[in-house]
């Protein structure tokens, strides 16, 4: 046998295996269900605040396509108990939610607990290719889902520091800062348990790289530098609230003077009136970003028909015209994933809320800041886990 015969073999052997491949791939591509032919019910449950921004674009859906949705049931969920949930619906075979709209708390633990229906390569012949829509860097936070849901709104975050002027004349611009003013003043700063608030969840991530630690990627051996930060910041915080909006609520009534913050976490309470216009942000001298993002996920175990239907609506949900409501009041600003979508595209009223309430040194922050992705989902899941056990539980006497 001769060299060319071995290597002739080799080659055909080689494209054999890539026709079988791309076989497999077309056969898992022709997967997805044909669409019902009567209108379905559709129950989506939001653990992030997305409807917050997305509402008007399902709206615009559900009156553009009556012949497939009849209606959707909106309902809201604690982030840290929705994957538990979903794990024993499949279980029994009894699942009552068709969509999650999700951080990347829960998302994480959906991932880790195997409970999201994979959508690529599935279903990629009736979804739009997210190298073809997404903007550069939430290409590469809807790579953090892998394969299993769809980004729909993206914020180049934080980590940021929002405070009361008439109580922090002086702010804080490093970490070492930071510690000092709580521990001169203690209670008056605060955060919220980052499994459930995105800019606690910001915060921690952040802290890394602000702190100079040895590998920000790993939590559990490269934050020697974080973890101690948080335990000696805890002594001077006097409790942890389930969520970003107490946070906000007592910043907004002068009980607390400084917290952790991202663009949007600024720009809309005080758009709202939770908190007065006159709280302001200051950046860390050495400023990252960490970026944040927010999905739709389909739980595993949707009948046919409506998962259908879900896909479909996904393709709306990212067309231009629907990402540009997501500026909305600056809730998760800029707030558009996909490219191409500027704020002159937004609602009259998103735009006046930015001109108000935005400041205008964020964009350039977002341009020119060193730019992460959150960590990998095993990863954050241990983070916020450990935080819970050996954080949370500190707190000032």
């Amino acid at each position: 046998m001769t060299n060319n015969t071995v290597s002739r073999r080799g080659v055909l052997g080689g494209m054999a295996a890539v026709a079988m491949a791309d076989l497999a791939a077309r056969a898992a591509r022709a997967a997805a269900p044909a669409l019902p032919s009567a209108p379905v019910s559709l129950s989506i449950v939001d653990v992030a605040g997305t409807l917050e921004l997305t509402r008007p674009a399902f709206d615009a859906y559900l009156k553009a396509k009556p012949h497939l949705v009849s209606s959707i049931n909106y309902s809201k969920a604690p982030a840290p108990e929705l994957p538990g949930k979903l794990k024993a619906e499949q279980a029994a075979k009894r699942l009552d939610i068709d969509m999650v709209l999700t951080g990347i708390d829960a998302l994480s633990a959906g991932l880790k607990q195997g409970i999201w229906e994979p959508l690529f390569p599935n279903y990629a012949d009736v979804l739009p290719a997210p190298a073809s829509i997404y903007q550069p860097h939430a290409l590469e936070m809807q790579q953090f889902a892998q394969n299993q849901a769809l980004e729909v709104v993206f914020c180049p975050a934080g980590p940021l520091l929002e405070y009361n002027p008439a109580l922090v004349p002086t702010p804080p611009t490093t970490t070492a800062a930071l510690l000092a003013w709580g521990q001169a003043n203690p209670k008056q700063f605060i955060y919220a348990r980052p499994a459930n608030s995105g800019p606690a969840r910001i915060f921690l991530m952040g802290l890394p790289y602000l702190l100079g630690d040895k590998n920000p990627r790993d939590p559990k051996n490269g934050w020697d530098k974080t973890w101690a930060y948080l335990a000696a910041l805890g002594k001077t915080i006097e409790y942890y609230p389930s969520g970003t909006g107490a946070v906000m609520q007592e910043l907004g009534s002068g009980l607390r003077a400084m917290t952790p913050t991202q663009t949007g976490w600024d720009i809309n309470p005080r758009a709202l009136g939770v908190v007065p216009a006159s709280v302001q942000v200051t950046k860390f001298d050495n400023q990252i970003i960490v970026c944040d993002a927010q999905y739709m996920a389909i739980p595993k175990g949707v009948e046919p028909g409506k998962l259908a239907v879900l896909l479909d609506l996904m393709n709306f949900m990212l067309q231009p015209a629907q990402q540009a409501v997501t500026y909305d009041k600056g809730y998760f600003y800029p707030g558009p994933a996909v490219k191409n979508v500027p704020l002159s595209m937004a609602p009259a009223s998103s735009q006046q809320v930015i001109a108000t309430y935005g400041r205008p040194w964020y964009d350039d922050m977002i341009a020119t800041a060193p730019t992460y992705m959150p960590l990998a989902a095993d990863d954050l899941v241990y983070a916020l886990a450990r935080w819970d056990q050996q954080i949370g539980v500190i707190t000032a006497s």
